[in-house]
């Protein structure tokens, strides 16, 4: 299994009043991330929707904050994926600084047609890009 990593710095705007990234910013941290990956994969998420007539929900987000992150830190979010369903799979999202984990996240998304915003089957070929980041297959 692969995990597939990106490099983010904290910016003033990451920060709360002291200069610590605020909470709910890890949250975006992991969208650009997963963003990223699909890129890398040969899919972005602004055009997934035409090109595959599907999209993306976050059904659940669970975050585990272990220690802060500061304006200007240089940070890595590490993904992994847990599982593939039909329909659905789960991330492990671990933003690292100095190698050392500071927030882990799992991350439940569905995959949904984007006029229904119903369940919609993830495509074959996303399948086979992602299948290298998975631990299983439920």
């Amino acid at each position: 299994m692969s995990e597939h990593v990106i490099d983010i710095r904290v910016y003033y705007e990451d920060t709360d009043a002291g200069g610590i990234v605020y909470h709910s910013n890890y949250l975006n941290f992991a969208e650009r991330a997963r963003c990223e990956m699909m890129r890398d994969l040969g899919h972005q998420c602004s055009t997934l929707q035409d090109e595959e007539s599907i999209m993306f929900v976050v059904k659940h987000a669970e975050l585990d904050y272990i220690a802060p992150s500061m304006l200007d830190d240089a940070l890595q979010v590490a993904t992994t994926i847990a599982y593939m369903k039909n329909t659905s799979f789960q991330m492990h999202q671990n933003v690292r600084k100095d190698g050392k984990d500071i927030c882990r996240m799992i991350v439940t998304l569905v995959c949904v047609d984007p006029n229904t915003v119903k369940p919609k089957r993830l495509p074959d070929n996303l399948r086979e890009k992602l299948e290298p980041f998975s631990k299983t297959e439920a």
